[in-house]
């Protein structure tokens, strides 16, 4: 799909592929071998180092966030290779209305046919964007796949027994916020800030071929964010005074930012952080609402991946936008719902 609009008419085109310059040195691999001997040269230093509380801590939420992370990252990296790769762009032509501002609004709502969390609709919006869909229905997808698909939508339901309205509240505002952020990437997004990855040269390879090495490169490529984002989070989750919280949940304007910045500083994957949002039980329904929209569409590994994936400028601009008007969409539709 080609818009007439050139904020986004440039990104539409799929980018060339780049073939790697001649005697390039693998230095992910050199880094990755270092990495390794520095950690059996180092073993009884770092064995005495994380047998603290803190370090424990560290450790178990950042193991936690890769590990849950990581299976819907490879099938976020697989769908994208595919679409990459078996799939025309006249396919997209076909499936989305031609105009882009009544297409973010269906790729929006097609969020719920995928079944997965935030790390795999990184890679899909970026290999949507490189098939000729216009990068605000990419974004819409992005933001609404995670948060209104069916797993998550169930989860919620288990989480909250007593309020089935927070399924509910969550669906509509997290659709809601996906296509105001696509509308406004229509109005003031510019195609100069998504700066895509180079891909890998599929020339001459099969169809077969050329899939495993697109999924190959877009998990090593994004895998590395993730990692970079879980170490984050862990930090920032061990520093951060829990008691701060409860002194913050009394209230009720404050803490909604409060657990809206929670949501970025914990990174929780979306098919469980109705869970931790149930058992904050000193704060309001709103403020939990807040929570579960503003989690799967922007925390800091999500900040990470979508820099790696559509360029910093891309990420720096993005992801505050879309966490001032996540929470105020969640405000506006938990006042009216919950």
């Amino acid at each position: 799909m080609r818009s007439a609009d050139p904020v986004e008419a440039a990104p539409a085109a799929p980018a060339p592929p780049d073939a790697e310059p001649a005697g390039q040195r693998p230095w992910s691999l050199y880094i990755l071998t270092a990495l390794f001997a520095a950690v059996v040269v180092l073993r009884g230093p770092l064995t005495r180092l994380f047998d603290t509380p803190a370090t424990q801590t560290w450790a178990t939420v950042f193991v936690s966030i890769v590990i849950q992370a990581t299976p819907f990252l490879a099938l976020g990296v697989v769908i994208s290779a595919a679409i990459a790769v078996f799939v025309p762009p006249s396919f997209f032509a076909r499936a989305l209305p031609s105009r882009p501002v009544l297409a973010v609004p269906v790729a929006g709502v097609a969020g719920v046919a995928l079944p997965g969390c935030e790390c795999g609709s990184v890679p899909i919006a970026g290999g949507l964007i490189r098939r000729g869909v216009a990068p605000a229905a990419a974004f819409a997808f992005l933001l609404s796949a995670p948060a209104i698909n069916p797993v998550v939508l169930v989860s919620t339901a288990v989480a909250f027994p007593g309020n089935p309205e927070m399924v509910l509240a969550r669906f509509v505002a997290s659709v809601v916020t996906a296509v105001l952020m696509g509308w406004l990437w229509l109005r003031v997004g510019r195609a100069d800030w998504i700066r895509t990855p180079p891909r890998p040269d599929l020339t001459g390879m099969s169809r077969w071929a050329a899939f495993w090495s697109t999924a190959r490169h877009d998990f090593v490529h994004a895998g590395g964010f993730l990692v970079v984002g879980g170490i984050t989070a862990a930090t920032l989750n061990v520093t951060v005074p829990q008691h701060w919280l409860t002194a913050l949940a009394d209230n009720a304007w404050l803490s909604v930012l409060v657990l809206a910045v929670l949501a970025v500083l914990l990174s929780i994957c979306s098919e469980a952080d109705a869970f931790v949002a149930a058992s904050l039980t000193q704060f309001s329904l709103t403020a939990r609402l807040a929570f579960l929209v503003v989690g799967p569409m922007i925390d800091v590994k999500l900040f990470a991946m979508q820099a790696g994936t559509f360029g910093r400028s891309f990420a720096l601009r993005f992801g505050p936008a879309t966490f001032v008007v996540a929470v105020v969409v969640s405000v506006l539709v938990g006042s009216v719902v919950l």
